[in-house]
């Protein structure tokens, strides 16, 4: 059979055989359109469907501009690339690292060996501004009270033995600020961090320190009293020390009573709180040298701290002789129990009661300014042996109310930088 002609009349010839018919598509069903219309932004039948819904971002991620809150930026849940949003805001208080001693609470994410150093100078230098101007102040307080210029005389400031007083607990009461603004600032932690372990001052365990420190003061002045039955006074022709009367005490007595617990406080935060933490912060762990292992070994614990903390205790008293060692120990002890108890309360109650007693005694007398100079080693014994019996009940009680003495950071505290030696061992 022949194809028909094209309009021309003409066609190919036949070719002999019969080819098979070229093959065809099924036929595709008509177009049903569907009872309900399809939703606007609803997959059509067939068309394939979207991943299932990601999970909420984890804690810190950031989202990008735009992203609704709570849905990821990537297709399969993957981080969000750097740059790709706002960047995490980090805290300025960086907390302290788990599970460390009261001394080296100073060495978190962020620690770096300048910064103990620059909190000293700035600590220094505060110091000095804020008993100027106390000073600028009592100044200008004499020349109200009294009508006239203030002119110092001698060793005294004021000519009147009951202002000196005020204004020598005084310049030290307006320190205790200065060591928790300076750790904030310099060092980046919570300035209660200086105070304890916990972050904060523990009233409750400082009450029970307090009531502990009396008995500490009962027995200090008995032993005091029974080497002064041993000890050979060396002016017997002075004028025996009487009562003073209500009238010349009362007043000394309301400023030592209300400036004490400050001063005392102050030079615990400064010389057992910032210098034991600053000193513990130098740990030198990342010293390879056999001679910087060596001072590693010695700087991880917290004898460096302690022992340069008396020493300079010591050196702001007047004491000679056997007065060295009786300053220099009460500070040892002192610096021994913020270790052993993970904070300043203990110092701060035995340094607060000793100094009440140190003051009110003399000032019942009619002496307003502690003696100081050569002290006989009866008396030194008679101060030291209370104050290890203090530190020993101190520390059973430790031991008997689970007091905490290392960090424990409460979950979700935690600094997302990583804390390696190359970032704070310096």
């Amino acid at each position: 059979m022949s194809d028909p002609a094209d309009v021309n009349g003409w066609a190919p010839p036949d070719s002999g055989t019969a080819s098979p018919p070229p093959d065809r598509a099924p036929r595709q069903p008509p177009y049903q359109p569907t009872d309900h219309p399809q939703q606007y932004g609803q997959p059509y039948a067939g068309q394939p469907q979207p991943y299932a819904e990601q999970p909420p971002p984890y804690a810190g991620q950031s989202q990008p501009y735009g992203t609704p809150y709570g849905e990821l930026p990537q297709p399969y849940g993957g981080p969000v690339y750097p740059g790709y949003g706002p960047p995490v805001k980090r805290q300025w208080a960086v907390p302290p690292p788990d599970g460390v001693r009261y001394h080296q609470v100073a060495r978190n994410a962020v620690h770096r060996w300048w910064r103990p150093l620059v909190g000293s100078v700035l600590i220094v230098i505060g110091a000095l501004i804020a008993m100027i101007g106390l000073m600028v102040i009592g100044a200008i307080a004499y020349s109200v009270i009294n009508g006239g210029v203030y002119e110092p005389r001698g060793d005294e400031l004021f000519g009147d033995d009951t202002a000196d007083l005020a204004f020598q607990l005084g310049s030290l009461a307006i320190l205790l600020p200065l060591v928790p603004l300076a750790a904030f600032c310099v060092q980046r932690r919570r300035p209660g961090t200086v105070s304890s372990v916990t972050g904060r001052l523990r009233w409750k365990w400082l009450l029970g320190c307090c009531g502990v420190a009396v008995v500490f003061c009962i027995v200090s002045i008995t032993f005091s009293w029974a080497a002064s039955l041993v000890v050979t006074d060396p002016d017997p022709a002075k004028t025996p020390e009487k009562w003073v009367g209500w009238d010349d005490f009362l007043l000394p007595a309301v400023i030592i009573i209300v400036l004490v617990p400050f001063q005392a406080a102050a030079e615990e935060y400064i010389f057992r709180g910032w210098l034991l933490q600053a000193i513990g912060s130098w740990t030198l762990e990342t010293r390879t040298g056999k001679i910087g292992r060596a001072f590693s070994v010695v700087f991880r614990t917290p004898w460096p701290g302690i022992v340069a903390g008396a020493a300079l205790f010591t050196a702001g008293h007047g004491y000679t002789s056997w007065g060295v060692l009786d300053v220099f120990l009460f500070g040892a002890i002192a610096g021994w129990l913020v270790i052993r108890t993970g904070g300043l309360e203990a110092a701060i109650a035995v340094h607060v009661f000793n100094n009440l007693i140190a003051f009110l005694l003399p000032a019942a007398i009619g002496k307003l300014d502690i003696e100081q100079g050569s002290v006989p080693w009866q008396y030194v014994v008679a101060d030291v042996a209370p104050m290890l019996l203090y530190a020993a009940f101190i520390v059973w009680m430790v031991r008997r109310f689970k007091v905490q003495t290392t960090t424990v950071n409460p979950a979700g505290e935690t600094d997302p930088s990583p804390v390696t030696p190359e970032a704070i061992g310096r």
